[in-house]
């Protein structure tokens, strides 16, 4: 099977196709970019049913056997984050084409460039096995992110500029942990050191590798305080980039922390050895309120939706450091749920943003009267936030609060709690504002009537989809997601 290749591959040659056929004609850059992207969602279906009817997927890149060679593993973990990756890119390239088209006319070509290629440098990461190969992945994806960013007005470069600024950083201190893993055990291949590191526990050479590592991951991943680079790039981000970058990129490093704990320095280091599970659980309830707080505090929109992405890293970081099998369940569920609600609510957010409205809350007005489907996928994304059943927000806060429960940890449960109600004050703010008050003054000052303002069908339609698809997710978590889960977390677990 060619599956796990291509996956990368062809969205790395739709790069190069768009970039080289855009300067000729536009026309062509989003139908490239469209097959491309959607011959990697079907690879990753491809390969998520393979696993499940035949077991894992090992690939040999040139044929060479790992440790020596680059290999690709492709287990119920990573073919679960696949079909996330490439659905979520997918649905967000037909929903934003009129607002790239309208706001990039120039610059369509490099801005398709940019956007597959950064949805390969994410496959790739979920994807290889090679922790060094992992690092230039991260970096592909990375840089695409910061050139993506850097195409909005205002003080977007600028917010790129520290992004930039933190991403190296957090990159550096990934490839430095690597680093100390090769001088303690000679081999890059993930599950190779894993085969090595039992005999090497007490290391002071791995301590360091792992405590490094993780330090580069949480800085990638905006895991509060270490999330200053977030807010102000999601928030000046153009509409059709924040809505691939915020529901992806963290999603993906909670991915690579999980796959370094349970694949890398595996649960027994990780959990006993170290036996720092309850220290990184009280740091992840001190994000979930610090972030929950500071989303209180937002007068925008956007600002609102990035600090409330920063308590939903903590949620997922949390999850997995409890050391059990439902609150593992509930992080690794959190991930493919959280990326569809923020996906929702981002979408909903550049509708409103296409229409010309001010997204600060004092725009706001009238918008149900406005723009009643955008504010039907905008409820629906809150609701599942919030973690209202039967949304699929739900049932992770629910494996996430049992695991809690299981582990003894009261202070996460009691912050998962804490941020479900502000989440439910933020999102009533909002809601209340675009139901009850008038069209704001500074859409012009006055309002034309009753008649309707929506965003065009393109736009409404992804958003209404991936609404209905948040309920579904729900009503049929346990057979689409768990039951693969189950498979993911070590059986060790309890």
């Amino acid at each position: 099977m060619q599956a796990p290749a291509l996956l990368v591959t062809v969205p790395l040659l739709g790069a190069l196709l768009i970039s080289i056929t855009g300067r000729l004609n536009r026309k062509v850059c989003f139908p490239l970019a469209a097959v491309s992207l959607g011959v990697s969602l079907y690879l990753s279906i491809l390969l998520l049913f393979a696993v499940l009817t035949e077991g894992e997927v090992f690939y040999k890149m040139g044929g060479w056997p790992p440790p020596w060679g680059i290999s690709y593993h492709i287990d119920h973990l990573n073919a679960l984050v696949l079909v996330v990756v490439s659905l979520v890119s997918f649905v967000n390239l037909p929903a934003t084409y009129r607002y790239v088209h309208r706001d990039f006319a120039d610059r369509t070509g490099p801005f398709y460039a940019l956007y597959v290629l950064m949805v390969a440098g994410l496959l790739g990461i979920v994807v290889t096995g090679d922790a060094f190969n992992l690092y230039v992945l991260l970096e592909i994806a990375a840089l695409t992110g910061y050139a993506l960013i850097a195409m909005g007005e205002a003080e977007a470069p600028l917010a790129s500029l520290n992004y930039v600024l933190m991403g190296t950083i957090g990159a550096s201190f990934y490839l430095l942990g690597v680093g100390y893993l090769y001088i303690v055990t000679g081999s890059l291949n993930m599950w190779d050191i894993a085969s090595l590191l039992p005999n090497l526990y007490q290391s002071k050479a791995v301590f360091a590798a792992f405590a490094i590592m993780m330090i580069g991951i949480w800085i990638k991943m905006a895991f509060f305080p270490l999330h200053a680079w977030l807010p102000r790039a999601y928030v000046y981000a153009p509409s059709p980039v924040s809505s691939l970058v915020a529901p992806l990129v963290t999603k993906v490093m909670v991915y690579v922390m999980i796959r370094m704990l349970l694949s890398v320095f595996t649960p027994d280091f990780a959990f006993s050895t170290l036996e720092l599970s309850r220290a990184v659980v009280w740091l992840a309830v001190v994000a979930i309120v610090g972030a929950a707080l500071l989303a209180l505090a937002q007068q925008n929109l956007k600002k609102m939706l990035a600090y409330v992405i920063v308590s939903e890293v903590a949620y997922m970081v949390g999850g997995a450091w409890l050391g059990n099998r439902a609150g593992l369940t509930g992080s690794i569920l959190h991930i493919s749920n959280d990326a569809l609600m923020t996906l929702c609510v981002f979408l909903a957010a550049g509708n409103i943003a296409y229409k010309g409205r001010g997204l600060d809350f004092s725009d706001l007005g009238g918008l149900f009267e406005k723009m009643p489907f955008t504010m039907a996928g905008l409820l629906a994304g809150a609701l599942s936030i919030i973690g209202v059943p039967p949304t699929c927000g739900f049932f992770s806060k629910w494996y996430l609060i049992s695991g809690a429960i299981q582990a003894g940890h009261y202070g996460f449960l009691v912050a998962l709690l804490f941020s479900s109600l502000v989440h439910t004050v933020l999102f009533f703010r909002v809601i209340e504002r675009c139901y009850f008050e008038p069209v704001g003054q500074s859409h012009g000052g006055h309002s034309s009537g009753k008649a309707m303002e929506e965003a065009p069908l393109s736009m409404v339609i992804p958003l209404l989809l991936v609404a209905v698809g948040l309920i579904v997710l729900g009503i049929y978590s346990r057979e689409l997601v768990v039951n693969i889960i189950q498979y993911a977390v070590p059986a060790s677990m309890v």
